[in-house]
């Protein structure tokens, strides 16, 4: 199936156009992993990596995947589980252009995805590819003395940016208030725990060893706001004592971290677009985040349990599969039924049933009746808002009396999504 990969995702390309008028210009690409449980020793592409599950102990895939803002995927790769962010961009892009021809597309990332060098490629006038991108925010310091004299604009009731061009690249300022204020309450959240689990340690005063243990745990919980607690421990061969056991917040880091909060430095070579609109395609990211999570939870594409590569590959396949089912039905119920969602709808089909009728003959033999139960009136109306209708009833068909062991389990029909 895998070989067929490119065909299939063209002809859902053009269904998906057909069917919804879907825009394929604007394309996010981002990537996540997923791991396996157990050795995995016959599989070449399982490897340690960056594991965005938070299970660095377990071997790895890295899956990297292009969609539109309406989350419509249009390719994804399976690469090993130690791939770098950085090395995957350049062949995606060959990849699209082969696959779907050159236009003027627009490529939304976030940092650490795309290197400097693929950055001034994709800026070369005879490639005509455009590109929006999240910035560190320690550039921002950079270009300061840039900003500073430099008016707000608003661009959404509490949204405002900064513009400057600079060496042929748009740079995008942009506060987000909203943005802000959540930022700083996960910040206070995670470094009111940490600062509870360091007064108990300090209360308790365990042994070296164990301090440094519980330090350590505390550290992977609270993340970056570990960094913002000056922490002085007792030398090797010291006593943990109040005097050589002591934490205080690095205010000065905290002042300087929350003033940066809510703010984010974008570059783009759409040098002449309009703020808001680089704006609302930069916060269209979060499309991709949303079919990962889908993947992950209601897809069940983790964890694999899959020794051979082909298999976990197939694994993988199947799981995109079901994504692009789903991704069909959410746009059906935006356009008929708003405020049903997939897992909604799935349900509420799931009550319908395939079952079987043996009725005896004179001659020995049975008559099969295979039927679909009949929808209750809100799954009726359901499929009614959608357009939908279930299929005719099968054909009936006779059984020789040896034949009846068990009845056979058919497959329950469902009504087409195309």
């Amino acid at each position: 199936m895998s070989e067929h990969k490119q065909e299939l995702f063209v002809w859902l390309k053009q269904k998906w156009a057909d069917l919804f008028h879907a825009d394929f210009e604007v394309l996010l690409y981002d990537l996540t992993s997923t791991y396996f449980e157990g050795e995995m020793e016959q599989n070449p592409k399982a490897k340690r990596g960056y594991s965005r599950d938070q299970r660095p102990d377990c071997l790895q895939l890295v899956i990297a995947l292009v969609v539109t803002p309406d989350g419509f995927p249009l390719a994804y790769e399976v690469m090993n589980g130690n791939t770098s962010d950085r090395t995957t961009l350049r062949g995606f892009l060959e990849k699209i252009e082969d696959t779907y021809g050159k236009a003027q597309r627009v490529w939304v990332m976030d940092r650490g995805i795309p290197s400097e060098a693929i950055l001034q490629e994709m800026r070369q006038p005879e490639r005509q590819t455009f590109y929006l991108v999240g910035t560190p925010k320690g550039r921002i310091h950079q270009h300061e003395k840039k900003w500073l004299d430099l008016p707000w604009q608003k661009v959404r009731d509490s949204v405002e940016v900064k513009l400057y061009q600079h060496e042929g690249e748009l740079y995008v300022l942009a506060k987000s208030e909203g943005r802000q204020a959540k930022e700083v309450a996960m910040r206070r959240k995670r470094l009111a725990r940490l600062l509870r689990k360091l007064r108990v340690m300090r209360k308790s005063l365990p042994k070296r060893d164990q301090l440094l243990l519980r330090i350590g745990a505390a550290k992977k919980e609270a993340g970056r706001a570990f960094g913002f607690v000056k922490i002085q421990i007792p030398k090797a061969g010291q006593a943990v004592t109040r005097e050589t056991f002591s934490f205080q917040v690095d205010k000065a880091k905290l002042k300087a971290a929350q003033q940066r909060d809510g703010h984010y430095l974008l570059r783009s070579n759409l040098t002449g677009e309009d703020p808001a609109v680089l704006w609302t395609r930069y916060v269209q990211l979060t499309q991709i985040e949303s079919v990962f999570r889908s993947l992950k939870s209601e897809l069940g594409i983790r964890p694999i349990y899959h020794q051979l590569e082909h298999r976990a590959d197939a694994h993988v396949l199947i799981a995109f599969l079901a994504y692009c089912l789903q991704v069909t039905l959410k746009n059906r119920l935006l356009i008929y039924a708003p405020g049903l969602t997939p897992a909604a709808v799935m349900e509420k089909l799931a009550t319908i049933q395939m079952v079987e009728v043996w009725i005896p003959m004179v001659d020995g033999r049975w008559l099969v009746l295979p039927r679909h139960t009949e929808p209750e009136k809100d799954v009726q109306a359901m499929l009614e808002h959608l357009h939908m209708s279930l299929p005719s009833q099968p054909p009936p068909r006779v059984k020789a009396s040896h034949t009846l062991l068990l009845p056979e389990n058919e497959p329950a029909t469902q009504p087409s999504l195309w």
